[in-house]
C-alpha cells in the first residue's frame, strides 16, 4: 500500500520557523466578514468540516454515517461533510467562510482562535480526549523488545526519529525525551508519507504519529509500537469548534449540532457499535483495512508498550481535564512561535453550551468512555 493520499496535504502542522503557523493562511488575506446564516427556526445550510483520518474526531464520522443532526436541524436544512486531510485545512475552509462547524485535533483547534483578525472561531465542545489517539510512538521493526514503554523511549537516546513539528505528537515528544532525558541523534520534520517511506526503506529507527495511521503501519509490518502519551501521563485531545457569527446568530443551530454531537458520542462509547463505526470509517476513508481502522479506535495494546485500557473519554463538556489540556498545549504552542499568545482569550472557549444541554439531558462529563477491546472482539462480515 502506499500513502499518496496524504501526498502534499499531510505536512508538518508548523515548523517553529512558520510565520503563520501551523500552515494557516496568514492574517493578511481578505476579510470574509460575517457570514449570513438566517433567523432562528430557519432551515441553514452547513459545511462540516471532519477528519476520518483521526481517529479520536470520529463522532464527526458517525454525524456523517448516521445523519444524526436531522432530528435536531431545522426541517430543509442541508449539510454537506467536507474532509480534511489535517486539521489545518479545515481551520483554513473556515476562516475563509467556506466551513462553518470543524472537527479538529487539539493543536489546530487551539490555533484557529488567534486568527480573529482573520475570522473569529470559537472552540465550543470536546469530541475526544486519550493518551494514545495522536501520542503513539512507533519504532523500527527489529528494534530490540522492551520491557516497558520508558525503556523504548529510552532508547531513542541517539537514534534518528521522524516527528510532524508543530503537531500533537510534536508536544508529547518534546515531553517524553524531556522526562526520560533523551536526547535523539536527529529528529527529523516528516509528514506520514515520508515517514512510512523511511520505515520502508530502513532510514529511520522511530517515529511520533497518530491514530489511524500508527496501527496501520503495525498492521503491514512497517514499525512497531513502544510506547504512547500513556507511558509518560501525556494526553492527547479533539475540538469542536464553530464560527462566531453562526454561534451568534443562530443559537438554535448550535444547539442542534450540540444535541447531536452528543448523541454521536454516546453511540461511540457503546462497546455493541464498534463494528457499525468501523464500517462507517472504512466507507469514508481509503486505503485503510477495516481491521486497521477497527484496531485504532478499539484495538487493545500491551501496556508495555503504552497500550491504555482506556482508548478515548469523551467529555463532550469543557472539563477541567480537556482545559488543561488546552493551558498546556497553547504555552507549547507559543513557545514554537505558532502563536503569539501563551494563553487564550477568554472567550475563544465556550462551555456554556454543553454544560446547559447536559442538564437538560439529566447527564454529567464524561458522557462515555471506549474500553480497548480483545482482536478476538472484531468479527468481520
Amino acid at each position: 500500500m502506499t500513502f499518496g493520499i496524504y501526498k502534499g496535504v499531510r505536512t508538518a502542522l508548523a515548523a517553529v520557523a512558520a510565520a503563520a503557523g501551523l500552515g494557516f493562511i496568514a492574517p493578511s488575506a481578505a476579510l470574509a466578514g460575517d457570514l449570513e446564516y438566517g433567523k432562528p427556526g430557519e432551515p441553514v445550510n452547513l459545511v462540516i468540516g471532519y477528519q476520518p483520518y483521526y481517529t479520536e474526531s470520529w463522532s464527526g464520522v458517525i454525524m456523517r454515517g448516521k445523519k444524526l443532526y436531522e432530528k435536531y436541524l431545522p426541517k430543509g436544512s442541508t449539510v454537506e461533510f467536507s474532509v480534511g486531510l489535517q486539521g489545518a485545512v479545515i481551520v483554513n475552509a473556515m476562516l475563509a467562510g467556506k466551513q462553518h462547524i470543524g472537527y479538529v485535533g487539539d493543536m489546530p483547534g487551539i490555533v484557529s482562535t488567534t486568527k480573529q483578525d482573520v475570522a473569529d472561531i470559537r472552540i465550543i465542545a470536546s469530541v475526544g480526549l486519550g493518551t494514545d489517539a495522536c501520542n503513539v510512538l512507533l519504532a523500527r521493526p527489529d528494534a530490540p523488545k522492551f520491557a516497558s514503554g520508558k525503556e523504548g523511549i529510552k532508547w531513542l537516546d541517539g537514534k534518528r526519529v521522524a516527528i510532524p513539528l508543530g503537531s500533537c505528537a510534536d508536544r508529547f515528544a518534546q515531553e517524553a525525551f524531556r522526562k526520560e532525558g533523551v536526547k535523539p541523534e536527529a529528529v527529523l520534520n516528516q509528514n506520514i508519507e515520508v515517514i512510512t517511506s523511511g520505515f520502508r526503506a530502513g532510514k529511520l529507527d522511530a517515529a511520533v504519529i497518530w491514530e489511524p495511521t500508527a496501527s496501520r503501519l503495525v498492521q503491514e509490518g512497517l514499525a512497531k509500537r513502544i510506547a504512547s502519551g500513556a507511558t509518560v501521563n501525556e494526553n492527547d485531545g479533539a475540538f469542536l469548534t464553530m464560527r462566531a457569527d453562526l454561534i451568534k446568530q443562530r443559537p438554535d443551530i448550535v444547539k442542534a449540532w450540540l444535541n447531536a454531537e452528543l448523541d454521536a458520542q454516546l453511540f461511540l462509547a457503546d462497546p455493541k457499535n464498534a463494528m457499525e463505526v468501523a464500517a462507517m470509517a472504512t466507507a469514508q476513508t481509503t486505503g485503510f483495512t477495516e481491521k486497521m481502522l477497527w484496531s485504532s479506535m478499539y484495538g487493545q495494546n500491551p501496556a508495555e508498550s503504552g497500550g491504555a485500557t482506556t482508548r478515548l473519554t469523551l467529555p463532550f463538556a469543557l472539563t477541567p481535564d480537556v482545559m488543561n489540556l488546552v493551558t498546556t498545549a497553547a504555552k507549547f504552542l507559543h513557545s514554537i512561535k505558532s502563536i503569539n499568545v501563551d494563553t487564550l482569550r477568554a472567550d475563544a472557549v465556550m462551555p456554556e453550551f454543553t454544560q446547559q444541554i447536559l442538564k437538560e439531558r439529566g447527564l454529567s462529563a464524561p458522557v462515555g468512555k471506549v474500553m480497548a477491546q480483545p482482536d478476538s472482539a472484531y468479527k468481520s462480515k
